[in-house]
């Protein structure tokens, strides 16, 4: 049963525990994935009400509240953070309500886990643990489940460019009334969700430029629509630059080493040929990578960048 946690497999998992690392601490092994519906393209993300464009068919649905109940438990229990896959307002109010019964249960492991905390960095207050809970992708929530995100203590981990591929298409399967609540990041960052950005690489292409393109302008790569699709839905360039920088680094909890360029902290970091917060806007999908550098050892430099010459002026 999808969520039991109860196969084989699925037991020795469990009891080798979480926090495994390998190659010089470059992977680690610490979250258990779940499933809680399908695609919005294929019609398979589980909505409250049926789809616009297709009449009775509200999705699929691969774990109740129960099973959803039982597997966050068993990974916890463990060691392990949970990551859940959930795209359709359905499918996420399905996890918020299994997560919000575990949590007043008041059992230990359903608490965020303490990590070292993070050098002072000036980019805000995220306190040193680890989310128990991910949210991943969170495309549609029903306005009122918005809130409930950050106040249970969910990290939403969500990819702008789903929103820049999907805009042709949303609107048909979902109408015009759910829009408020699909890709709704700025809704999610002012109700106090932290939100972690990624690129959902192999889905969408892995350059981060395009996730932060598409969290400012709300646009494809082509530059349509213009005015930007659910304009008020925008972040600011630095909201978007520390949804894919300390965010993430929170969201796994190793802020304290990585995800800001701050004393003592591991070294990693990439020098753009301009500054990523002043460039027009457009620039965001021009900029070019000079140097590139993994734990305080250059990885790729640019061939035109002359061993020892410094970024250019003003460069990021």
């Amino acid at each position: 049963e999808a969520g039991s946690m109860e196969g084989a497999e699925a037991l020795e998992v469990l009891a080798r525990g979480a926090d495994r690392e390998w190659r010089d601490g470059l992977f680690k092994l610490g979250m258990v994935k779940f499933y809680m519906d399908g695609a919005l393209g294929s019609r398979g993300a589980a909505l409250l009400e049926p789809y616009a464009d297709d009449p009775g068919n509200r999705g699929l649905l691969l774990m109740d509240r129960e099973a959803a109940k039982r597997g966050l438990a068993a990974a916890l229990r463990a060691g392990f953070q949970c990551a859940v896959h959930a795209i359709g307002d359905r499918g996420n109010r399905v996890l918020l309500d299994a997560w919000e019964e575990l949590r007043a249960s008041g059992d230990p492991a359903f608490l965020p886990r303490p990590v070292p905390a993070a050098p002072a960095s000036g980019i805000g207050d995220l306190p040193p643990v680890l989310p128990p809970v991910r949210l991943e992708h969170a495309q549609i929530l029903a306005p009122d489940d918005i809130p409930r995100v950050g106040a249970l203590g969910v990290l939403a981990s969500m990819q702008p460019t789903h929103c820049t591929s999907d805009m042709p298409w949303a609107p048909d399967r979902l109408g015009e009334r759910r829009l408020p609540g699909a890709y709704a990041w700025r809704s999610m960052v002012e109700a106090g969700a932290v939100f972690a950005a990624g690129s959902d690489f192999p889905i969408e292409p892995p350059d981060p430029l395009f996730g932060i393109y598409a969290a400012v302008a709300r646009r494809g790569r082509d530059g349509i629509p213009a005015e930007g699709w659910s304009p008020d839905q925008r972040l600011t360039r630095e909201e978007a630059l520390l949804a894919f920088t300390a965010a993430p680094a929170y969201a796994c909890g190793d802020l304290h080493r990585r995800g800001t360029l701050t004393a003592g902290k591991d070294a990693d970091l990439v020098v753009w040929d301009r500054d990523l917060l002043a460039c027009p806007q457009e620039d965001l999908l021009r900029a070019r990578a000079r140097l590139t550098v993994t734990g305080g050892r250059v990885t790729w430099r640019d061939p035109d960048m002359p061993q020892g010459a410094p970024p250019a002026e003003g460069a990021r």
